[in-house]
């Protein structure tokens, strides 16, 4: 399937600002693209990205999957394909307009109860709504598997963030050699997030271009503290300065 969008995928381990990096995407691309469609998705099951984008979600996508899967498991089969031609319909329901953007949140892991064909349909449904954006920012969890069975297998740009930890460094790693597997992607990149030693950010191993080091940044985490989302972030802040670096290197801006 080819997508008109460009679709950036940001994953990385737990606990290194994959988030707020990925919320700041969005933020920089609405402040450099105005007139441009984008859309935000948010594949962790941790919801943060709504939290770090002052988004309210009222229906996620695994709510839709989960009705249409009771009513398979009831033996309501024809109520179940009723469910599933309208689910096309539903996810523009989920979807959330904001100024600039919109965004969809994917909801829970997979349960018990889990239908490959309910999947697949919803994730060629996501590559059609995709089809209607400019831009598609996704906030992956920890691994890249799940974006693969539950969101798209195709991305133009993957990023990967770590910090300057060695597990960091692991773990990217391995998010990459399963993703050369899974997915395909024609750029991929590193962002190195809460730096505290930028003379050791040369000698870090990793296992691509680094596009950016972001130095821990004292502004955003007293915006977080504060419960603000990103977008009410100083326009000098370093992480959306870093962020702005990242996009320019993988040529996005």
């Amino acid at each position: 399937m080819d997508n008109k969008a460009k679709i950036i995928t940001v994953a990385g381990k737990g606990g290194v600002g994959k988030t707020s990096i990925c919320a700041c995407i969005v933020r920089t691309l609405v402040e450099k693209y105005p007139d441009k469609k984008i859309l935000a998705i948010d594949a962790d099951p941790a919801v943060g990205l709504s939290v770090a984008l002052g988004v309210d979600v009222k229906l996620t996508l695994d709510d839709i999957r989960m009705s249409i899967v009771d009513s398979v498991e009831n033996g309501e089969t024809r109520e179940a394909l009723e469910l599933l031609s309208e689910a096309r319909f539903r996810i523009f329901d989920a979807l959330v307009e904001m100024p600039g953007f919109a965004f969809l949140a994917i909801g829970r892991p997979e349960s018990s109860g889990c239908y490959c064909k309910v999947n697949s349909y919803l994730k060629e449904v996501i590559g059609i709504l995709a089809n209607s954006f400019d831009y598609v920012v996704i906030d992956g969890e920890a691994g890249i598997e799940q974006i693969q069975r539950r969101v798209m297998e195709k991305v133009s740009h993957l990023l990967l963030i770590t910090d300057q930890s060695k597990k960091g460094v692991q773990v990217i790693t391995t998010i990459k050699g399963v993703a050369d597997e899974l997915i395909s992607y024609d750029r991929i990149g590193a962002v190195i997030n809460r730096v505290t030693n930028p003379e050791l950010v040369p000698l870090m191993e990793c296992p691509v271009e680094v596009l950016t080091a972001i130095p821990a940044d004292n502004t955003f985490a007293a915006n977080d503290i504060r419960g603000k989302s990103v977008m009410e972030l100083p326009a000098d802040s370093v992480m959306l300065k870093g962020v702005e670096e990242a996009l320019r290197k993988i040529d996005i801006l």
